[in-house]
């Protein structure tokens, strides 16, 4: 019997986020399109400005969208209304954020923190769920902690605690790594990992951190607001994963593939043109046999 494919969680067509102000106009996604899978494990890398926390926004309700079409666990954000967004973040993404003043409440202990997004569902038993996520990130003994009292790791854990205390369809991180030093990096990414096998929970991480895009099986690039390309692991390293370490070139573990749009374009890497010494808006393209060579003109 033929398995089945597993079905997109999170669907973007076309996706447009426009800020505007009196007096300018600023275009943070431009025709983003991207599909990730239920169950899927997934980092999204970027420039600063090239739309990658906006995007994250987007998929959170934290913002919403000028134009396009953004679907998320079968619910079209577009067409929410107000309650009904409210009800989507509560339910189905959890958020972990870079600093954690927007993830931890500092008057409360760890236990009491994780409890705090569970106090409008009266089925839960509270208690006894805020124990089990601080024993799933290592940390049931800290629960009476403070935050003054906890280090940065420490207080990333919790907040990942924190994130999953609603059972989330969805996890959300941006620059979750970002604030640690390598070796508590490299513990909270493999924390994740475990979590997205043994739960089976969409996870999706913006990310500068090159060993956390490392050690993930899929990585999209966002330049100038669209998806420019993926990196995809190779499969022959994806038995040996927890071997790789910050030393080990991102190009030997992963193949690069540019993403083409509807219209036929792709979007050639910054660095790539300068290497080649492109300058000018125009470039020679020929066709020989099954590749495509681009050259000055």
């Amino acid at each position: 019997m033929e398995q089945e494919k597993t079905k997109p969680i999170i669907e973007c067509d076309n996706l447009v986020k426009i800020y505007k102000t009196d007096e300018i106009e600023v275009c943070a996604l431009q025709g983003l399109d991207i599909k990730i899978d239920q169950g899927e494990l997934m980092a999204i890398i970027g420039n600063s400005g090239s739309g990658k926390s906006t995007f994250l926004n987007m998929i959170g309700g934290l913002d919403r969208p000028s134009a396009g079409r953004l679907i998320v666990d079968g619910k079209n954000l577009f067409s929410m209304t107000e309650s009904e967004l409210s009800e989507y973040k509560r339910k189905t993404v959890g958020f972990v954020w870079q600093n954690n003043a927007r993830n931890l409440l500092p008057y409360l202990t760890a236990w009491q923190n994780v409890q705090m997004p569970m106090l409008f569902d009266p089925d839960k038993k509270k208690k006894e769920k805020a124990l089990e996520l601080l024993e799933l990130v290592g940390l049931s003994h800290r629960k009476n902690s403070r935050l003054s009292q906890l280090s940065g790791g420490e207080q990333q854990r919790i907040a990942i605690a924190i994130a999953l205390a609603n059972d989330p369809k969805i996890l959300l991180a941006d620059e979750p790594t970002g604030a640690v030093d390598v070796k508590t990096g490299a513990y909270i990414l493999d924390m994740f990992r475990e979590i997205n096998k043994n739960t089976g929970l969409t996870i999706v991480i913006v990310t500068h951190d090159r060993l956390l895009s490392k050690k993930v099986n899929r990585v999209a690039a966002i330049r100038d607001g669209k998806i420019s390309s993926e990196l995809i692991m190779k499969q022959s390293y994806a038995d040996w994963i927890n071997e790789i370490t910050a030393f080990t070139e991102a190009g030997s573990v992963q193949d690069e593939y540019l993403i083409l749009d509807r219209a036929g374009r792709v979007q050639i890497p910054r660095e790539v043109l300068e290497k080649l010494g492109i300058k000018e808006n125009r470039v020679r393209l020929t066709v020989e046999g099954d590749k495509i060579i681009i050259t000055k003109p």
